[in-house]
């Protein structure tokens, strides 16, 4: 479903939001709203990618898929940033599956609108870049987390960096969702969420995980989640939510 185009709405997401009032106004004739449903694919592995998406309220996480059917999730997007535009820049082919994770709207854009504002708009370039380089530092994080860290650790990890996202501490989290984003068994993570609750990191009801003692969550996560948020607030000290 698609709705209007209004800048005040395309704020919502934090990217769009740090440009300026004139580089905003000339994408805004060609930016539209939709509506994405939880576990929507918005691209297939090798699919054509004709739009830019810029996450609201969602969360979208590019995901590989196994031979077997399994998948790991090795990058997350939500209203910090964008995804689609750098699968685009050769191929036009996606590097893997991009699925939203919870029901939300996002501003998406054809790509070649936007590459055609990296060209002709200095400031829009410079901000893309600058996300390019954090969610790079995001991804080779996640592979490198992926490899080496505990189950327990990472989930910390996805949890915090989900609410971080959502701004919230109540979060729309399943076992089943924490399994698939981690690669690993549903009966493994329901293991360590039980665990975390016995420590008193947080809450678990019918499909919702709530943040009840953030420092302890932070404390029992791998590095990895420093050094992703570090990256972005680095690099985007407007676009991050705040702890």
């Amino acid at each position: 479903m698609r709705h209007g185009s209004k800048a005040a709405d395309h704020r919502a997401n934090r990217l769009l939001a740090a440009l300026d009032a004139q580089d905003l106004q000339w994408l805004e004739p060609h930016l539209e709203i939709v509506e994405l449903t939880r576990g929507k694919v918005v691209y297939e592995t090798g699919e054509v990618v004709r739009y830019a998406y810029f996450p609201h309220d969602t969360i979208v996480s590019l995901v590989t898929v196994l031979r077997n059917g399994g998948t790991v999730e090795v990058a997350a997007f939500g209203r910090e940033g964008a995804f689609g535009f750098i699968s685009a820049l050769v191929t036009r082919q996606s590097f893997g599956r991009y699925i939203a994770q919870f029901a939300g709207t996002a501003s998406r854009l054809p790509v070649e609108r936007l590459y055609e504002a990296t060209s002709r708009r200095p400031r829009v370039r410079d901000l893309l870049l600058r996300f390019t380089e954090a969610l790079l530092t995001q991804s080779l994080q996640t592979i490198a987390c992926n490899a080496v860290h505990s189950v327990e650790a990472r989930c910390c990890r996805w949890i915090l960096s989900t609410r971080d996202r959502m701004e919230r501490d109540k979060l729309p989290l399943t076992h089943e969702l924490l399994a698939e984003m981690l690669g690993v068994q549903r009966s493994t993570v329901s293991s360590v969420v039980r665990s975390l609750q016995l420590a008193g990191l947080i809450q678990q009801g019918r499909g919702v995980i709530t943040v009840v003692n953030r420092s302890g969550l932070e404390e029992a996560a791998c590095e990895c989640y420093s050094v992703m948020r570090g990256s972005f607030e680095k690099l985007l000290p407007l676009t991050y939510p705040k702890g």
